[in-house]
């Protein structure tokens, strides 16, 4: 397998993308308006204790206050040197309102919430994570090879501050004492300094940020598994290649400078990031996926699409559900989804089949690096699992709700705007006392408030008592309505037949008419235009003259050099 990562700085944004046989798999963007939260340090004070809900809202200096859970206190308990029960701690035991503590942010932000931050502190370097508040050592679980954890554990004690945690990571497989303990020694540097700015900081404050995002990719993506990284900016790639020296100086060769190269084109990359915002996500064999993302829980339905198989229902199915199972762990990733996720694969009544695709599915997730369980099939043939939430989703990065449907993907229809429209025009009739009154929409929705030949608007003037004009304006959106009291005559003449018999314009043919596919139509200030012949100029401005009025339109002939 092919693995790359690509790192894309450009002024206003770095993105790095980690591909797999030139397929993307991860994307990380890292922007001055949205940086990235996970890992920041911060002296924060206690805004609210909440017995009722075992936990606190800390003030750390955002928007938002942050959110801590009562499990997630054990550091202060270790800092102070009072280690209380699990089973009898209580949020208030813990923390007091105004109490200023020191907290790292586990999760950004999502939606209406605030960060969800801790008190168990972790620093990571290239090959261990230290602890400062907890007394403990361990091993990546990535590493299986049952002697190799053992002597990675043997080292970790070696180099392990007292009365503090470190945990192996998985690229320290094969490293020396020599590495670990310069490793240990950098991180234990770190927190000293963390300490040393916190004492001299006041609440709410920042005291360490996590490193940028071309620094994180080194020390939390690029391994020796990685067949090549290509940056596109030349200071970029002398930063890559003076911490590589002192951390992994074989994979310096491994670095290419691609100088001021959009790499996300070259690869494909921003086709993929793409297809990666859709609701629908095909597979190769045919088939495809539905995903539908909410809040706390994520949706994935599986169908068979165009595949038809070859041989009987039992291994066209399977066949659909083992690809199905590969690009679900590959859109996990990629999209970064977190929390509670369900996934309806089609029916399989043989059990093998069925852990045959979790097998496949499981195998795919070791490539994850973020921690996955599966809990298996419900009785009504769901595969539940669920996958730590501790960044925002890509859709939360690249996009914001509509502020049309906002967020729902849905807007009224043109008939249930219409019938809307007719109320809200009889009732400013019934109270207003203006001559006429104007009503602009969407043309979907005046057209039918018009009706054929004016029948409609005929009969609404007989209810409302007053002259109605209807505009048809397509810039407004399908659900813009907009109505006016019109009090004075010459106005009221104005609106209502904006052309008069005779007069020469230059408009631009918009649709075609509905009923005679060779007219085209225009619009002077709302004011439909009928025009024989001018289908063929769909989308040009022509000549026209006036030739006759009438209530709701107007007829229009071409001139001879349209």
């Amino acid at each position: 397998m092919l693995k790359e990562i690509l790192i894309q700085d450009d002024a206003e944004e770095t993105a790095v993308a980690l591909l797999e046989d030139g397929r993307l798999m991860e994307i990380y963007l890292e922007r001055d308006s949205n940086q990235r939260l996970v890992g920041n340090i911060y002296k924060g004070r206690v805004a609210n204790v909440l017995p009722g809900m075992q936990a606190a809202f800390v003030d750390i200096g955002l928007e938002k206050n942050a959110f801590l859970f009562v499990d997630d206190t054990s550091g202060i308990e270790a800092l102070e040197g009072e280690i209380v029960s699990r089973s009898r701690r209580r949020i208030s035991d813990v923390v007091r309102e105004g109490q200023e503590i020191l907290v790292q942010v586990a999760k950004e932000p999502q939606g209406t919430k605030g960060a969800r931050v801790t008190t168990q502190i972790t620093l990571p370097g290239r090959y261990l994570v230290l602890m400062p508040t907890v007394n403990y050592i361990g091993v990546s679980r990535r590493i299986s090879h049952e002697e190799e954890r053992e002597r990675l554990k043997n080292l970790a004690r070696a180099v392990k501050p007292r009365r503090m945690g470190l945990i192996v990571r998985t690229v320290a497989a094969g490293a020396g004492l020599e590495e670990l303990q310069a490793d240990c020694q950098n991180l234990t540097r770190t927190w000293k300094r963390i300490r040393q700015a916190a004492r001299r900081s006041k609440a709410p404050r920042l005291v360490h940020h996590d490193v940028e995002l071309s620094l994180r990719i080194l020390r939390d993506l690029y391994a020796d598994d990685v067949n090549r990284l290509v940056v596109n900016s030349p200071a970029t790639y002398a930063k890559v290649l003076e911490v590589l020296a002192g951390r992994a100086p074989n994979l310096r060769q491994r670095v290419i400078l691609r100088e001021n190269a959009d790499l996300f084109a070259v690869y494909g990359v921003q086709n993929q990031i793409e297809q990666a915002l859709k609701r629908k996500v095909w597979l190769r064999c045919g088939g495809y996926l539905i995903i539908d993302q909410m809040e706390a829980l994520t949706a994935i339905d599986v169908n068979t699409g165009k595949y038809v198989g070859r041989h009987n229902l039992a291994e066209t199915v399977l066949t659909t559900n083992l690809e199905a199972a590969v690009e679900v762990a590959r859109q996990l990733r990629l999209r970064n989804i977190g929390g509670i996720i369900v996934v309806d694969f089609i029916d399989m009544d043989n059990p093998l089949h069925r852990e045959q695709v979790i097998k496949v599915l499981e195998g795919e997730l070791t490539k994850d690096k973020t921690k996955t369980q599966i809990l298996g099939f419900t009785r009504l043939g769901l595969l539940e699992m669920t996958r730590k939430k501790a960044q925002q989703r890509l859709e939360s990065v690249l996009q914001q709700d509509c502020p049309y449907c906002h967020g729902t993907g849905k807007v009224l229809s043109a008939e249930t705007v219409t019938l809307k429209a007719r109320k809200e025009i009889l009732q400013l009739a019934a109270v207003s006392k203006a001559r006429a009154i104007l009503a602009e929409a969407n043309p979907a929705v005046a057209a039918p408030l018009i009706g054929v030949g004016g029948a409609n608007l005929r009969t609404l003037e007989r209810r409302a008592g007053k002259k109605l004009i209807i505009k048809g304006n397509e810039n407004f959106h399908l659900e813009e309505v907009r109505l006016r009291e019109l009090f004075d005559r010459e106005e009221i003449a104005n609106l209502s037949t904006p052309v008069k018999v005779g007069q020469v314009l230059q408009v631009t043919i918009e649709g075609v008419h509905t009923g005679n596919g060779g007219d085209g139509i225009a619009r002077v200030a709302g004011f439909v235009l009928d025009i024989p012949g001018g289908a063929a100029y769909l989308g040009r401005e022509v000549p026209v003259e006036i030739t006759r009025v009438f209530r709701t339109y107007a007829r229009a002939r071409l001139l001879a050099n349209a």
